[in-house]
């Protein structure tokens, strides 16, 4: 459970702007997204072979 503690004179805006990066630190919208649709483990690292070769695409236009 994620608590954030309101300090004293703190807007409710600025306060709700630290709970929303702290729930996205913690992956569980990402981790109910990814749960919704199963996905195969071949398609998975497939597409992780992909994101990581355009990685490294734009890291050696960046470079050179």
């Amino acid at each position: 459970m994620i608590e954030i503690n309101v300090k004293e004179n703190e807007s409710i805006d600025k306060a709700l702007k630290r709970f929303k990066k702290k729930f996205e630190k913690t992956g569980v919208l990402r981790e109910l997204r990814a749960r919704t649709n199963y996905e195969k483990p071949s398609v998975s690292k497939r597409a992780e072979k992909i994101k990581a070769a355009y990685r490294q695409k734009m890291y050696a236009n960046e470079n050179y």
